[in-house]
């Protein structure tokens, strides 16, 4: 997709809630993006396999940014939202990605050492392995309805394997996203990890950099647009994306457990949840 695809195209926050002010750098933002991608891609090529150490010191001050910024978030998604739950965004958004972390950081010496696989007879009597390594230079696109979970979840897990990391966060939640920038820039290098903010024509240009991956989570009409974007780079892209999510009850089950854990899961965050259960299919 060419850079000056209409802003319309396409747009980080997938699903406008409502009158809320909006980050509107517009074309200003564009200059700024190039520099941080151009910046991470250098350096990756500097370190194409950063140590498990440098791995696991910049997930540490991941960790320690979750629980930094922890109060200062609550209060700017909320008032993003017009009101949202303090509890809502310690279970949704700090736990969460606290617990991707610790979990990452206990297996990662193991998911980074090269792994011994059979040989094809065709190549005998050579040895085969599998060595990860890392991509180079990651983009996440978040949405506005998790807004931490959904940007530094994908971004941690892109850090561990080695990656440089730049993540567009949604512009329907500008409070949230500008705390967000400025914590990642009072910790991070920006040739590690950096946030670049701004509206729907910032989103457009951002999806068609060349990117070595591309995580967006969304609408399934946006993730098209997004992976058409990614094609003409031959990016590779993970989408998580909305959908229609039934619930099937049993003839046996019980009602008075399975009803109330239905409505726990459709009316968490207010029911923006791309897994929130759409429709209920019962036994006639």
């Amino acid at each position: 997709m060419d850079p000056h695809t209409p802003p319309d195209v396409i747009a980080a926050a997938d699903s406008n809630p409502g009158d809320r002010s909006t980050l509107a750098t517009g074309p200003a933002g564009i200059p700024e993006m190039h520099r941080l991608f151009d910046l991470q891609r250098a350096g990756y090529e500097r370190e194409r396999n950063p140590a498990l150490t440098v791995r696991q010191d910049r997930l540490r001050r991941l960790l320690a940014m979750t629980d930094a910024i922890g109060p200062r978030m609550i209060e700017a998604i909320s008032a993003d939202f017009g009101h949202r739950s303090a509890h809502v965004t310690r279970m949704a958004d700090q736990l969460v990605v606290r617990a991707g972390i610790d979990h990452t950081l206990r297996h990662l010496a193991r998911w980074m050492k090269p792994r011994r696989v059979a040989t094809p007879i065709a190549f005998l009597p050579a040895r085969s392995r599998l060595q990860p390594q890392a991509l180079g230079v990651v983009g996440v696109v978040s949405p506005w309805n998790y807004p931490y979970q959904l940007a530094i979840a994908p971004a941690a897990s892109a850090l561990a394997a080695g990656n440089r990391v730049l993540i567009k966060p949604s512009e329907a939640t500008p409070r949230f996203s500008e705390l967000l920038q400025q914590a990642v820039a009072e910790r991070f290098d920006e040739n590690e990890l950096a946030v670049i903010n701004g509206d729907a024509e910032v989103g457009s240009a951002f999806v068609a950099l060349p990117f070595d991956h591309l995580f967006f989570t969304g609408s399934t009409a946006v993730g098209r647009k997004v992976a058409l974007a990614a094609a003409a780079n031959l990016t590779p892209v993970t989408l998580e994306l909305g959908g229609k999510s039934p619930a099937i009850f049993n003839a046996d089950c019980d009602l008075d457990v399975a009803v109330p854990r239905l409505m726990a899961g459709k009316l968490l965050n207010s029911g923006q949840t791309c897994i929130a259960p759409a429709y209920l299919l019962v036994h006639r």
